[in-house]
């Protein structure tokens, strides 16, 4: 996990293009997201981390979005009510 506040935008930048970051999350809802999704766009820096994969989300604790990934999203509440 990568907090965008502690790395500059242009390694940010190089991690995204050399697709070591692919997901980002929201460290206060504890939601991750695809790095094209509005919702986690408006998200502010200091509350914003990158993970290379969703098992990395889901071994920090992040349940899906159900915004942009809204399969992902309806097994992660399916594996909850049971």
């Amino acid at each position: 996990m990568i907090r965008h506040s502690e790395i500059n935008d242009q390694d940010l930048r190089r991690s995204i293009k050399a697709l070591h970051i692919q997901f980002g999350g929201n460290s206060q809802g504890r939601i991750y997201d695809t790095l094209r999704c509005k919702s986690g766009k408006r998200m502010k820096r200091e509350n914003r981390v990158s993970f290379v994969s969703t098992q990395e989300a889901i071994e920090a604790g992040y349940r899906p979005c159900g915004n942009c990934m809204k399969e992902a999203y309806k097994k992660w509440i399916c594996s909850r009510t049971l």
